[in-house]
């Protein structure tokens, strides 16, 4: 073993005669790694619910929404067929669907609500979205063509106030011309279910009902506002589009979710920075209290320095003496951090309901956040990231207390020895 890694292991161990100073500087030296093991703990926790958050509020808004979309620059797709069936020719195009959609208001009792009507085939539309798993009463394959049987969504129903069952009144934009007056289209729906996908949006503003009965209302004969598709790799969904694109005429528009819903995910990707960000601030307070540590333990050892410096040791190798202390200082707050942190996130299922109930409070509201419990994915890259940075800084904390005791002069130290 090199002298410089014995005698560095030697003055970061706590002897168990340290005494005044010395415990002293063994005591710092225990802050420092709980500071350090405390940031990055927390740092991967925090990281891992965001990430948590970012896939659950993906696949609730994607349970209802689709991957992409082909729609009409007119509001209409006429020859929807030919249009799913060049879309399906791309091999990461895995299902299709057509859908009218129109804004339209909704009426029962005195109740008056606006929503976005949307079309479907059933059998189609399971193929790329997942309404099944979002029914709270009654089934897609209630709506029939013909039957005019409306679904409508968890907040829509309650503000209406109806339920399975009642009728709705349907009040369509596209009115009859007569003589007197422009009247609106209407027509009574029977509520054959309810929903509930967990996003706001969709629950206080969204209606299904059948394609056909959607065309009658909306008078767009065979022609449908667009086709829903399903990809293999909905990150794949943007180049997905350029490849389709080429496709078809410029009377076409085409979408991806990474559009339509992009403040969603830019909220909470700055919202995963900004946190990042403060939590890294913290592990840095925590790195540099090692300085703290380093020039203590420099200054008592000034005579040791000297004496080494008279037996020929090099001022890099006095540097590397204490740059090694302070390495692995934070090497075992940084480990006890990693795992700490990973066994934190893992199992907030068991943890926040533990505090639930040592605290007498509640946490975590279901009725509030509409997910069940506190979600959490632990990302090697966030892992491997934070060990690489956290490290950087400490290693950065150790350079000047290492530089300063190179630059001892024997003479001087040893003057009043």
């Amino acid at each position: 073993m090199p002298y410089e890694t014995l005698i560095g292991l030697r003055y970061t161990r706590s002897r168990k005669r340290a005494q005044g100073r010395n415990r002293f500087i063994s005591f710092i030296s225990l802050v420092s790694m709980l500071g350090i093991a405390l940031g990055v703990a927390a740092l991967i926790t925090v990281l891992s619910v965001m990430n948590g958050f970012q896939e659950e509020l993906r696949t609730r808004i994607l349970g209802v929404a689709s991957h992409a979309q082909i729609t009409g620059v007119s509001g209409q797709l006429p020859n929807w067929q030919q249009a799913a069936e060049v879309a399906q020719r791309n091999e990461h195009v895995i299902a299709t669907a057509p859908f009218v959609q129109a804004q339209s208001m909704l009426s029962f009792d005195q109740n008056v609500r606006g929503a976005l009507i949307r079309g479907i085939l059933p059998t189609e539309e399971e193929k790329v979205a997942d309404f099944a798993r979002n029914m709270k009463y009654g089934s897609l394959d209630d709506l029939v063509p013909g039957s005019f049987n409306i679904i409508l969504g968890q907040e829509l129903a309650q503000a209406l106030r109806v339920g399975v069952g009642d009728k709705v009144t349907l009040i369509a934009p596209q009115g009859l011309v007569t003589p007197a007056a422009v009247l609106p289209r209407v027509k009574q729906f029977t509520v054959s279910g309810i929903f509930e996908a967990g996003m706001f949006e969709f629950d206080s503003g969204l209606a299904l009902i059948h394609m056909r009965d959607a065309q009658v209302m909306f008078r767009t004969g065979d022609d449908v506002t667009g086709v829903r598709l399903k990809l293999d790799d909905l990150f794949n969904a943007p180049r997905v589009i350029r490849q389709l694109a080429v496709d078809y005429g410029p009377d076409t528009l085409l979408n991806d979710w990474t559009r339509t819903h992009a403040n969603f995910f830019r909220a909470v990707a700055l919202e995963k920075k900004m946190m990042a960000i403060i939590l890294f601030l913290i592990v840095a307070v925590a790195a540099f209290n090692i300085v703290s540590t380093l020039v203590m333990a420099v200054q008592e050892k000034y005579a040791d320095i000297a004496i080494l410096r008279t037996l020929g040791a090099s001022p890099g190798s006095i540097m590397s003496i204490f740059i090694l202390q302070g390495a692995i200082i934070g090497l075992v707050g940084l480990l006890a951090g990693v795992i700490g942190g990973i066994a934190l996130a893992s199992n907030l299922d068991v943890v926040i309901p533990a505090l639930e109930s040592v605290l007498g409070t509640t946490l975590w509201n279901k009725e509030i956040y509409y997910i069940n419990e506190m979600p959490s994915k632990v990302l090697s890259s966030d892992v491997i990231t934070i060990t690489t940075v956290s490290f950087v800084l400490t290693l950065v904390a150790t350079l000047y207390p290492s530089w300063r005791a190179s630059r001892v002069n024997p003479a001087e130290a040893l003057r009043y020895e």
